[in-house]
């Protein structure tokens, strides 16, 4: 990255912290990070948000993940998140970064007045900063630790073009004590309470400085450890550098906040690194944007999830393609095709079946709820052993290959459910387990067979479980439901 002057991550020589009496705050990296002339900024978040391949959600988002480096290195991924949230209206926007060059313990929380930008001033929510202050004797007010800081300020000129007659609540957090983070959790979920109009901001860049393979495979475990909300794990393996992002301790704080208000819907919008820019793929930093929202209750069923709602139409027509080769290559060569390793959301852990159909009949479905090994690779192995190892049918043929019609479904986490009313078919699978007695439906097999939800459980207790047709009426029954995203070859040819 020599050839390139500006630091991706951080600046050594930033200006100090300047501010009036009145707690005017003005800009650290204006003209570093990010152009100190409105008219240029403004136009150059209009092109960044312009370009963001995501659609503004109709669904609340109530906290963002997005980076915090140079804009020419990171506004692409940042306008992603951005984009996504668009259509919120928010009065509160919480901005959590961490201190990267104060030694702090504990939380600063910006109590009044001002942040300057060349596109204006924000003014910062005193009422909610003084909520936030009053919370817990680790949260204070240091403006030293903004002196030199960047993580939160490269974020206010996106927020001051996407949103308007919105305050701010700056905050900078350090890797102490892991308590800061649960207890900044709390405050935030206090003060927000039930208002549905603020949004909260998580301010990180991800691995550092590693070649972009490596890179690439380090930012898919964070992701999928943040898609479920693993924020233990994430928190020691950031100490402990098996994992990096900068801001890992906003990102627990938001992983806690984000479950005590019940944040189910988890969207990788955008994955990249510097070298993607730069063109240098020796030595790159990771940047990502990611939206949680809570879903609409009774309009269409139930959102995904932990990771399964962010496949692109681009990545599903990829696995699809790699199903079929897969089965194409094993079948005429007796070679297993590698998978996929170059995008970090096909390595992400993910439980999915594949299914094929020929004429419009079955023939072959296999799969796993859960995994312990990386999509592409599930896709990959799910797609030999349906086309092989389904026991219901022989082995495909070289001259059947031609007439397959694949289908995939990648499943969100299952949970177990006492309530059989939760239950819609079409919308959700299901498994029931008694002992040693198991069985599953995807959740398309209700609507396939146009099933009610009574029709579909006894049908699964009788002919999947080995279990007498009205055993989940059972209290000694165990379902489970999921949600899945499911897609096909003939989605796409018919485009």
């Amino acid at each position: 990255m020599k050839k390139w002057p500006l630091l991706l991550c951080f600046l050594l020589f930033i200006s100090p912290l300047t501010f009036s009496e009145e707690l005017i705050k003005t800009p650290n990296v204006s003209g570093k990070f990010y152009s100190a002339n409105p008219d240029t900024l403004s136009k150059d978040i209009d092109a960044f948000l312009k370009s963001a391949s995501v659609e503004p959600s109709q669904q609340k988002i109530s906290m963002l993940i997005v980076p915090h480096a140079g804009y020419v290195y990171s506004g692409g991924v940042a306008a992603h998140g951005y984009k996504a949230a668009s259509l919120g209206e928010y009065k509160t926007i919480v901005v959590i970064g961490p201190s990267h060059f104060y030694n702090m313990d504990g939380v600063s929380i910006w109590k009044e007045g001002f942040f300057e930008t060349p596109l204006g001033r924000l003014e910062v929510d005193r009422d909610f900063a003084e909520k936030l202050l009053s919370a817990n004797e680790r949260f204070y007010f240091e403006p030293k630790a903004f002196d030199r800081e960047h993580s939160v300020e490269v974020q206010l000129p996106f927020l001051q073009k996407t949103f308007k007659d919105f305050k701010i609540v700056p905050i900078l957090t350090s890797a102490r004590r892991s308590e800061d983070a649960q207890a900044l959790a709390a405050a935030l979920n206090e003060a927000v309470g039930t208002r549905d109009d603020v949004l909260v901001v998580i301010s990180t860049d991800m691995s550092h400085y590693f070649d972009s393979q490596t890179a690439k495979t380090m930012d898919a475990d964070t992701l999928a450890s943040i898609s479920r909300f693993e924020y233990r794990e994430l928190w020691n393996s950031n100490l402990n550098r098996e994992k990096e992002m900068c801001g890992f301790p906003g990102v627990v704080t938001g992983l806690l906040y984000a479950q005590l208000k019940g944040f189910k819907n988890i969207k990788v919008l955008k994955y990249a690194h510097s070298g993607d820019v730069t063109g240098d793929l020796s030595s790159v930093v990771g940047y990502s944007a990611i939206s949680f929202s809570t879903p609409e209750e009774n309009k269409g069923g139930e959102t995904m999830s932990a990771g399964a709602s962010a496949l692109s139409s681009q990545q599903k027509k990829e696995l699809l393609t790699l199903a079929r080769e897969t089965i194409t290559t094993y079948i005429n060569e007796n070679k297993t095709k590698d998978f996929p390793k170059d995008d970090p959301r096909f390595l992400i852990k993910e439980g999915a079946f594949v299914t094929l159909h020929k004429k419009g009949e079955l023939r072959g479905c296999i799969g796993h709820i859960t995994a312990d090994v990386p999509l592409a690779q599930m896709v990959r192995d799910m797609a030999i052993a349906s086309a092989t190892a389904d026991p219901r049918f022989p082995k495909v043929s070289s001259k059947e290959i031609g007439e397959l019609e694949i289908e995939i479904s990648v499943l969100t986490v299952p949970r177990r459910t006492t309530d059989v009313n939760e239950i819609q078919p079409g919308v959700h699978g299901v498994i029931v387990r008694r002992g040693a007695n198991q069985g599953v439906f995807l959740p398309q097999v209700a609507t396939e067979y146009g099933w009610t939800r009574e029709k579909l459980l006894s049908t699964l207790c009788a002919h999947k479980a080995g279990l007498p047709p009205d055993a989940w009426k059972d209290s000694k029954t165990i379902i489970e439901i999921f949600t899945a995203d499911v897609f096909s070859e003939k989605e796409f040819s018919s485009k």
